[in-house]
């Protein structure tokens, strides 16, 4: 079960196991509930949509009502939430004139597709009509469901470090029966997750590439990655960017970090890349390069020393993460290639 530290701004999760089973391999359940509440606060609470209409920003989560678990069963994560929501929104016109409203998700679930939620922005009553209500029920939502998302999988990455670990005969285990992690949300220079553990074994890799257009200039989407302003305005979290040739960067609450290898300005980012859930030292070499293609822009994404059991996870992240997240935080988008 999960406690919140008196006095103390931290999170102290601990994880309950069979009492017979010392290496968790049978059953071993994480409550992830107040751990899911606290992060959906973080994650939706200041989100904001602009255009020439005026302003719109979420201001408060009025009602949370659910629950959040995650179960270890012979090695396997089994993953469940359900959560009913209600949020507050305020707006304000190129005029002046303020609006306020409400948005509702009763249907955050893992039974659920994240493109089949349920997403309703209503103006709050006797509000006249107002082309931001509009904007809300457009960017508004789509910034909702993106935040959302990425609730779905921090927790399915931050949150369970530790419950299943490598070992070097492919198998898995958990050192002892009681396990506590501390997250410390107040700092963002080292993970609030535990570290890798080292194998020793060579793991297979793989390689792919992706390929996606913005609607904007080489120069505007080169910054994007290496300004730190920018970063933490697509992933919604604070995040650490040194954009220089051996510049260290951190973000998604230290679950992605690396190392940046190259930089052609407005041409190409060189990184050593990396889950933090991944063996210990092992980085992937992401590629990026930028071509002009006139009123937009084509960016390739080419991963080398991917480990294959991560390239799905991988590959949905470079596109969920990074660039449906740009596009809807800075309007550069475009259909996929």
């Amino acid at each position: 079960m999960a406690k919140w530290g008196e006095g103390d701004p931290r999170w102290i999760v601990e994880e309950r196991a069979d009492a017979t089973n010392v290496n968790n391999w049978h059953w071993t359940e994480r409550d992830a509930t107040n751990w899911s509440s606290e992060k959906l606060k973080e994650l939706l609470v200041g989100l904001s949509v602009e255009n020439d209409d005026g302003k719109c920003e979420i201001t408060e989560v009025s009602k949370l009502e659910g629950e959040a678990s995650i179960n270890n069963r012979k090695g396997k994560l089994i993953f469940f939430y359900e959560w009913n929501l209600k949020a507050k929104w305020k707006g304000i016109s190129t005029s002046g004139i303020k609006y306020k409203g409400n948005i509702e998700v009763p249907n955050l679930s893992d039974e659920n597709d994240m493109d089949d939620l349920d997403i309703s922005v209503s103006l709050c009553k006797d509000e006249p009509d107002t082309p931001l209500f509009d904007l809300m029920k457009k960017e508004g939502a789509d910034k909702v469901r993106l935040a959302l998302d990425s609730y779905v999988g921090l927790l399915k990455t931050e949150f369970t470090q530790g419950m299943i670990l490598p070992t070097a005969n492919g198998l898995s285990k958990q050192p002892t029966s009681q396990a506590k992690v501390k997250m410390d949300k107040t700092q963002i220079g080292s993970s609030s997750t535990a570290a890798p553990i080292s194998t020793g074994v060579k793991i297979p890799t793989c390689k792919f590439s992706l390929r996606d257009t913005f609607l904007t200039s080489p120069e505007d989407l080169y910054r994007v990655f290496l300004n730190q302003e920018m970063v933490q305005a697509f992933t919604h979290t604070a995040a650490v960017v040194e954009p220089e040739k051996g510049g260290k960067f951190r973000l998604l609450g230290g679950n992605v970090f690396g190392e940046f290898q190259e930089l052609v300005s407005e041409e190409k980012i060189v990184m050593k890349w990396r889950y933090n859930t991944w063996p210990s030292e092992h980085y992937a070499t992401v590629t990026l390069t930028f071509t002009d293609k006139g009123n937009e822009t084509e960016l390739k994404i080419e991963c080398r020393a991917v480990p294959e059991s991560e390239e799905e996870r991988t590959r949905e992240g470079w596109q969920r993460y990074y660039c449906q997240a740009i596009k809807q935080t800075f309007g550069y988008g475009a259909r996929l290639c």
